[in-house]
């Protein structure tokens, strides 16, 4: 019994299904949101403005050294991802990012006291943040300064 061959326009559609398919999986199934896996970094800088106890004058100013600084992934989480000590000059670095916005953060003293409801009431801490945008692969993406502050006088 001979085979049958089915015509090329059946096998030609088939192929078709079976690229669009595999197509669409690949390039929309694979696409990677902000977070760890990529070969982008983000380096910055926290400094510490140290006013005097009524955090009326700022009696000095230098690098927020071996404290924590917090990375949080893309636009809607509001719980951090990761943290980093701050080296001796107060510099920070998160590696190994795929493309995305983050959001950074230190805390810091309130200098209002606004955070416990009263004017500088045992100067609670509050969060100081910093917003960057990895735009492509392979880059390295510098903060904005972090600014903290403190009362040590």
């Amino acid at each position: 019994m001979p085979l049958k061959i089915k015509s090329m326009k059946s096998i030609n559609l088939f192929s078709l299904l079976i690229f669009t398919t595999l197509s669409v999986f690949l390039f929309n199934g694979c696409t990677k949101e902000a977070g760890e896996g990529g070969t982008s970094t983000i380096t910055g800088k926290v400094l510490v403005y140290d006013f005097d106890a009524s955090f009326q004058t700022v009696v000095d100013t230098y690098p927020l050294v071996d404290e924590d600084v917090y990375i949080i992934y893309g636009d809607d989480n509001s719980t951090y991802n990761d943290n980093y000590k701050t080296s001796y000059d107060g510099t920070f670095e998160f590696k190994f990012l795929q493309k995305g916005k983050y959001k950074l953060f230190a805390y810091s003293k309130d200098s209002t006291g606004a955070a416990a409801g009263n004017l500088n009431s045992n100067s609670p801490k509050i969060a100081k943040f910093a917003e960057v945008e990895i735009t492509s692969n392979g880059s390295v993406v510098t903060s904005p300064t972090i600014i903290v502050l403190d009362n040590n006088y």
